[in-house]
């Protein structure tokens, strides 16, 4: 069979493995793409930084319209970042006759639904399974091997920087900032890991799997997002000694009609699985109204396991599955999107931290602010504060309260009350807890 021709553009971390793969393990992909494949083109920006693969003469270049206006090459691997210039670059590759792959989930979470109709008027593809949770094929879960079922919820643990910074302060009883600097020097966060540890990540991630698996695109603006540059260790043993770990956990599940979602450090049992998804690892669980619930689990960053779902999908557009596939990811035609449940509804167990002045009365005032919210207290931990401070007013002391289940509006209208006691002190740590 004639072979595919494949471009790459963008030859960082992701595109180097990739392109190693391709080249270094090209029979084994061969047979499985059932036709040679080859890498024809590789476009960088800079041709003098030093690159994870050797590629062959006359592959690398600076101009990206070596592989979009090439007319021998079949297939436009994108693996750039940000959104302007990779949707200029997937429509003029689309334009030109190329199937895509990319791993762009910024650009599918803020255009995909843009990209996607313009491929389907082309009758062109985009694969995208490197886009969400790495190696992991979760993509094919959703458009494939979940489609007897309604998908009723979605729970996630989808940025590996952040699991691994959790996983470390946890277990070596660290300090955000030390085990942030570790991610770096590892390869897991970047010189700017703004994105991966305010919860950006996650929830572009969320967005495209709740898309495909519900039928209805949200913006990033109308859930809740919160990250974990703000947590303490503190918080990670509090938890840890009520039974719990906390993870940055991304969320999308059927309630009244509506779709609930939000992405937030979340307290998880213990003994649960999601608890148990440690390191830079991603874990995801789908429930479906016929099968019940499902896990997927493995490396949700890194090079070679992204580039493991890159070089997947160009086996699957060589051997003519991607396709059909991404044809059938358009399920939902033209039934009515669902409503986004408004954060204030949102109803759900939640872990309060206070620093307050260990002096009589200032529990019953804090409980007085909560009961007046309708907001029920199922347990309450206080250590023993020291007898003696180094200044002239009260010791402080942490004090851990547990919720029953209440609403993110109830709770809202108690912190505007509990910021006018004089006896707590900032800042005020409040989590939700996965039931």
């Amino acid at each position: 069979m004639e072979p595919l021709n494949v471009g790459i553009v963008g030859l960082g971390t992701v595109g180097g493995a990739a392109a190693r793969i391709l080249l270094e393990s090209a029979d084994h992909v061969a047979r499985r793409a059932g036709r040679p494949v080859h890498l024809r083109r590789a476009v960088v920006r800079d041709l003098s930084k030093p690159r994870a693969v050797e590629l062959p003469e006359g592959v690398l270049g600076t101009d990206p319209a070596a592989a979009v206006d090439d007319p021998e090459i079949d297939l436009v691997v994108q693996l750039i970042g940000g959104t302007d210039t990779a949707r200029e670059l997937m429509l003029a590759s689309l334009a030109a006759g190329k199937d895509v792959v990319t791993a762009n989930k910024a650009l599918l979470a803020e255009h995909g639904r843009e990209l996607f109709d313009r491929a389907r008027e082309l009758g062109r593809c985009i694969a995208f399974e490197a886009a969400v949770a790495g190696g992991i094929p979760v993509i094919r879960a959703v458009g494939e091997a979940m489609t007897a079922n309604r998908l009723t919820g979605i729970e996630a643990i989808l940025n590996g920087t952040s699991n691994f910074i959790l996983t470390k302060m946890l277990a070596e009883r660290r300090g955000y900032e030390d085990v942030l600097a570790e991610a770096q020097r590892l390869g897991y966060a970047e010189a700017d890991p703004a994105m991966d540890v305010d919860g950006t990540d996650a929830a572009q991630k969320l967005i495209l799997l709740t898309e495909l698996a519900m039928g209805t695109r949200v913006p990033l603006d109308a859930f809740p997002r919160q990250g974990i540059d703000h947590l303490l260790l503190d918080d990670l043993l509090l938890a840890h000694e009520l039974g719990y770990v906390v993870k940055l956990l991304a969320v999308t599940k059927l309630a009244n009609g509506q779709l609930e979602m939000h992405v937030q450090p979340t307290l998880v049992r213990i003994d649960r699985p999601l608890a148990q998804c440690d390191d830079a690892y991603n874990m995801i669980a789908l429930d479906g109204d016929a099968v019940g619930r499902t896990w997927y689990a493995g490396a949700g960053a890194g090079g070679m396991a992204t580039a493991s779902a890159v070089v997947a999908d160009v086996v699957d557009v060589a051997a003519g599955r991607a396709k059909p596939t991404f044809d059938r990811l358009d399920l939902w035609g033209d039934i009515p999107p669902l409503p986004v449940q408004p954060a204030e509804e949102i109803e759900r167990r939640f872990y309060l931290r206070f620093t307050v002045e260990d002096r009589p009365h200032v529990f019953a005032d804090i409980a007085d602010i909560l009961g007046r919210q309708g907001i029920s207290l199922a347990s309450i931990i206080q250590h023993e504060s020291p007898e003696e401070t180094d200044d002239d007013g009260p010791p402080t002391v942490p004090l851990v309260v547990m919720t029953h289940r209440t609403t993110e509006g109830q709770l809202r209208k108690a912190d505007e009350e509990l910021q006018n006691l004089s006896s707590v002190k900032p800042p005020t740590v409040r989590m939700p807890v996965a039931d």
